[in-house]
């Protein structure tokens, strides 16, 4: 029964539950060691001398510092999304995942699959060259506050906040910032764009070789107040917005002419499809389109179910192509998985600067890769790390 009554069942207790539960049904009257929890990871590396791997679920801006711990004690590493919500610790979690040797998965590589599906018929010149892609999702379905919370609840009991906080600076606790929340700030999370976009555009990337964008800029909504009566636009560096638009812009690449990645969150869509429009249809309210000078393929979020809305009309469309996304084979000394770490690169560049981009109110950012640097506006140099608590500190 410890599913009833919690909407978001997790913790250490119903962890190792679930865990002991499985091996007693699976071995029976066989006595077995119970699984051992523990609150801090650094605890538990040093004491667990026969762990062999380790899935890493917590709030996003504790990824990078325990994923590079891990890899450094020894540890396989599956990690949901992001890599890191600052891109020189993402850079950093591929860095040491290369020196190390480790196998490595990132979770979200493992959704997306029919995006190939597309890929194949924009290869195959169905839509004529392609320039456009646009991806968009219902989230946030969190609630984005605006402003800092100022009141300070006591820290519930057996709450570690300050680990919670990990290379955080210090503040006071609050549960705006904690549980199904923490997305929703830049120091904790990555927003709507990290928290999806990763599943749906990590296909994407792949599929057309998508290096790290060129240039990235935004249109944040904003929220307003009245200040001595008079109506006035709450500045906030501190929160993602409630809706936002992203544009991406990736150089050409080998046969691949240079395109746009549009991502749109918050409840914004496109434009609706001239196609659509004499058909009197609408775009649903998630979806993928490519537009290519000839055509347009329409898809659900995650690239599923795609259709030609206009181009070369084809009998049947492909089958998609498989990912290598057992990672356990990988884990095992097999061969990498197509979601290994060492290949998340241009996707963890493109969603941390788009969080920079928001965080600036939308300004317009030209990226290098090579020399990992904001070329256009100095300011947004010091939002590519964070400012660490003393002991918290990524070499």
């Amino acid at each position: 029964d410890w599913r009833q009554g919690q909407a978001i069942p997790g913790g250490r207790e119903v962890a190792a539950d679930m865990t002991n539960l499985y091996y007693a049904n699976k071995r029976g009257t066989d006595t077995f060691r119970g699984c051992a929890t523990y609150a801090d990871f650094r605890e538990l590396f040093e004491k667990e001398k026969g762990l062999d791997a380790v899935k890493i679920m917590t709030p996003d801006h504790l990824h990078a510092t325990i994923a590079i711990a891990a890899m450094r004690a020894g540890k396989r590493v599956l990690l949901h999304k992001p890599l890191a919500n600052r891109l020189r610790e993402a850079r950093r979690v591929i860095e040491t995942a290369r020196e190390t040797g480790m196998a490595t998965h990132f979770i979200p590589s493992s959704s997306g699959g029919d995006v190939s599906i597309s890929a194949q018929l924009v290869r195959a010149g169905a839509i004529g060259k392609l320039l456009e892609i646009h991806n968009w999702s219902r989230r946030p379905v969190w609630p984005q506050y605006p402003t800092l919370p100022t009141d300070t609840p006591p820290v519930p009991k057996d709450f570690i906040w300050d680990l919670w906080l990990g290379p955080s600076l210090d503040r006071p606790y609050h549960p705006n910032y904690t549980h199904a929340v923490f997305r929703g700030w830049y120091e904790f999370g990555g927003g709507a764009i990290a928290d999806m976009g990763h599943y749906s555009l990590w296909r994407v990337f792949a599929e057309f070789g998508l290096d790290a964008p060129v240039l990235v800029e935004s249109t944040p909504s904003h929220v307003c107040t009245l200040r001595d009566k008079v109506s006035m636009k709450v500045a906030n560096d501190y929160s993602f917005p409630a809706a936002s638009t992203v544009r991406f812009k990736f150089a050409a690449k080998g046969e691949r002419p240079a395109l746009e990645l549009f991502w749109y969150d918050g409840g914004m869509r496109p434009r609706t499809p001239e196609e659509l429009d004499r058909a009197n249809e609408e775009l649903a309210d998630e979806g993928m389109l490519f537009v290519g000078e000839k055509g347009k393929i329409l898809a659900g979020f995650w690239g599923d179910k795609p259709r030609l809305l206009s181009g070369d009309a084809r009998d049947a469309l492909p089958a998609a192509v498989p990912a290598n996304v057992d990672w356990v084979k990988s884990f095992r000394g097999g061969e990498a998985t197509s979601g290994n770490f060492l290949l998340a690169g241009p996707i963890s560049d493109a969603m941390n600067l788009a969080a920079i981009s928001l965080r600036l109110g939308g300004k317009r950012l030209l990226w290098d890769a090579a020399a990992m640097k904001i070329t256009n506006r100095p300011e947004a140099e010091k939002y590519l790390t964070r400012e660490y608590r003393k002991g918290w500190e990524i070499a």
